[in-house]
């Protein structure tokens, strides 16, 4: 017999019905030993490992304590910098400032991430271990719960009536018992094993948005630096004997800041709005909520583009939920889902003092995320759907100050804080890449970005992303200053 590498032999006499019995016995026994010094294994190996980890921790952590020295000293040296009077050599004194700044960055968060790598590695490593060790405890448990049983389930007569000895009978009796001592502490050790391994899984889970984060936030740092860099050019081919060439780069980027500010900004079935008044309402609603300017647009940003793709319809019978396409004309069965949302839907549009028969909402798509079909129903820039606006009106009416009931789902300032409302409780306040990544994934079927998964929603995530570091780049830090 062999098992987990190991091999145990067994002899037997002329009673082979008591031999095959023993012999089961005392394979279960081998098992639980095998088990047993299996997670002792572990343990004294994750001890080696975590001392080998302790080791390179302390290194980075000296290093990454140097480089926290050296951006507090940066921090101060913009801080002066910024004080000083309006010049060229002020301007890229701030510029090499930030540069340096973004650099540093990028140092700390490569250190990061060379501690998460060897730390993520072992986890795996660890967890695929747990699990053989899991499944090995679950097949052990499993064949002595059944003979437990069956020799529970043989009475004394049984036993007296069987032919055997009454000394054969007490060794099979102590064998059992045995067994079910080490059926105890196998569901203990069992126990702890999948303890263990739901905890190193979370914890894996958490390394690895930490190593995602860190390189999104290395791509960061990298443009901000191209950034910096082109515009450290302009400045450096002005004229440095005059005011003329520093008053000319002003007035270049005093008109780009108004080109910006002035530029529609589209919301899905309602009308478009300056950026400018777009970003105060973001800043306004990031103030209360913790969700980021740039990331709020951006999701205000991608409903409005899928609005362009999947167009907008009118509800026909608030019974059934059936309607057609806005400017199409198509039929759709269940535009919206009724009652959930049909009956919401008339109770918003009622004491707003609008008709629901010409109000718009999103189109039906094919896409299957719930039982089975894409359901319609999405109401204004922030494409909530009834039942859950009814849920959220109250909070989002709160933070706005005004009463719930009128709060108004196709009203932009209105929108701008039911989304990050929604977003905030959805994860998205704490501003790292993987929490509003997962955030907007969440936002657009329900579940986090897990590539491989149905609904297919990675795509949705990354647009969003993508978009919220093109808004921030190029629309809100042109702003600053002017």
């Amino acid at each position: 017999m062999k098992y987990m590498g190991y091999k145990y032999k067994i002899k037997c006499g002329q009673k082979t019905a008591n031999c095959v019995k023993v012999s089961q016995v005392a394979f279960l026994a081998s098992l639980i030993f095998l088990l047993v010094s299996s997670i002792s294994f572990l343990t004294i190996n994750n001890t080696a490992f975590a001392e080998t980890i302790a080791e390179r921790e302390a290194r980075l952590k000296a290093e990454l304590a140097q480089v926290e020295i050296e951006q507090k000293q940066t921090e101060i040296s913009l801080r002066q910098a910024q004080s000083q009077t309006a010049s060229i050599s002020r301007d890229l004194l701030i510029l090499n400032t930030q540069i340096k700044q973004s650099q540093l960055s990028i140092k700390a968060k490569n250190l990061l991430i060379e501690s998460l790598g060897r730390d993520i590695g072992v986890k795996e490593k660890n967890i695929a271990s747990l699990s053989d060790i899991l499944d090995a405890g679950r097949e052990s448990i499993s064949q002595m719960v059944r003979k437990t049983y069956e020799s529970d389930a043989i009475s004394l007569p049984e036993v007296l009536l069987s032919g055997k000895t009454l000394a054969d009978s007490f060794v099979e009796v102590d064998q059992y018992v045995s067994v079910q001592d080490s059926l105890k502490s196998t569901l203990e050790h069992t126990q702890n094993v999948k303890v263990q391994t739901e905890d190193a899984k979370e914890d894996l889970s958490k390394r690895r948005d930490q190593e995602l984060d860190a390189r999104a936030g290395i791509e960061r740092d990298k443009k901000k630096i191209e950034s910096l860099e082109a515009e450290k050019k302009i400045y450096l081919s002005a004229s440095k004997s005059t005011e003329k060439g520093y008053e000319g780069i002003l007035a270049i980027k005093q008109a780009k800041a108004s080109q910006i500010r002035a530029q529609l900004f589209a919301l899905r079935d309602t009308a478009a709005i300056p950026f400018d008044k777009a970003l105060q309402y973001a800043n306004e609603a990031s103030k209360v909520t913790g969700v980021r300017p740039a990331f709020l647009l951006a999701i205000l940003t991608q409903e409005s583009n899928l609005g362009k793709d999947t167009g907008s319809c009118l509800v026909s019978n608030i019974e059934t939920g059936d309607g057609a396409g806005k400017n199409t004309g198509n039929i759709f069965e269940q535009v919206m889902k009724a009652p959930r949302d049909t009956y919401p839907f008339k109770a918003i549009t009622d004491r707003l003092g609008r008709d629901w028969k010409t109000i718009p909402v999103s189109c039906p798509t094919s896409a299957k995320y719930y039982l089975g079909r894409g359901f319609g129903g999405g109401m204004g820039p922030s494409q909530f759907i009834p039942s859950t606006w009814e849920l959220f009106k109250e909070k989002i009416g709160s933070l706005l100050g005004i009463a719930g009931d009128t709060v108004d789902p196709w009203n932009a300032k209105h929108a701008f804080m039911a989304t990050a409302v929604y977003m905030r409780d959805l994860g998205a306040g704490s501003g790292t890449f993987s929490a509003e990544r997962n955030a907007a994934c969440k936002y657009y079927s329900g579940s986090n970005c897990i590539p491989g998964r149905k609904p297919a929603n990675v795509f949705y995530g990354d647009s969003v992303m993508a978009k919220a570091e093109s808004i921030q780049r190029e629309q809100i830090d042109p702003l600053q200053g002017f």
